[in-house]
C-alpha cells in the first residue's frame, strides 16, 4: 500500500474492531486508502513522518484519524495531545472511537482538541452503521480547511 496518500488513519489494537471498521468503510466505498496503526507510537511515527514512515510527507496528511484511547506504548490521549499541539497536524480531524463510557475521558478528549467522541457499539450492525455515518460525514460532507497545497495548514499565518 502506498502510505503517502491515506484517506484514514485507523489507530486500534483490537483486530476485531479493525476488521469491523475496514469492512464497513469498504462496504460503503468511503475510503480508498486506510492505514492501520496498532499502537500510539506507530500512529505518531506515521503522522509525523518518522521512523519507518520517514518517506511520507506532511503534504499528504490523512483526511481523518479514528483513534482508540486504550493503546499499547502510547495511549490515545497522548497521541491526540501531540497531534493537536503541532501546527503541522492540528487541523487533521481526530475522532476518538472508544469503548470507554467514562465521562472523564470525553471531557479530557474534547479539552485536548478531539473533533468528535464516539462510543463503540457492541452490536455488529450498530458498529457498521456508526462507521458508515462517520465516514460519510468526515470524508464526504465535511469541508476541510483549504491552503496552498495542504488543506490542513490554511488560516494559520504560516
Amino acid at each position: 500500500m502506498n502510505t503517502t496518500e491515506v484517506d484514514i488513519l485507523l489507530v486500534d489494537d483490537s483486530q476485531e474492531d479493525v476488521d469491523l471498521t475496514l469492512h464497513a468503510l469498504r462496504a460503503e466505498n468511503l475510503a480508498n486508502s486506510v492505514f492501520v496503526a496498532r499502537d500510539g507510537e506507530e500512529a505518531l511515527e506515521f503522522l509525523f513522518c518518522t521512523g519507518p514512515h520517514a518517506e511520507r510527507s506532511f503534504d499528504h496528511p490523512p483526511k481523518l484519524v479514528l483513534l482508540d484511547l486504550k493503546l499499547p506504548k502510547i495511549d490515545g490521549m497522548q497521541v491526540l495531545k501531540r497531534v493537536k499541539s503541532d501546527v503541522r497536524t492540528r487541523t487533521i480531524p481526530v475522532v476518538l472511537m472508544t469503548s470507554s463510557k467514562e465521562e472523564r475521558d470525553r471531557v479530557i478528549g474534547y479539552n485536548l482538541g478531539a473533533n468528535s467522541y464516539i462510543q463503540k457499539p457492541v452490536d455488529f450492525d450498530e458498529f457498521r452503521k456508526m462507521v458508515k455515518l462517520l465516514g460519510l460525514y468526515w470524508l464526504v460532507i465535511n469541508q476541510p480547511p483549504v491552503t496552498n497545497g495542504n488543506p490542513h495548514m490554511k488560516g494559520r499565518g504560516l
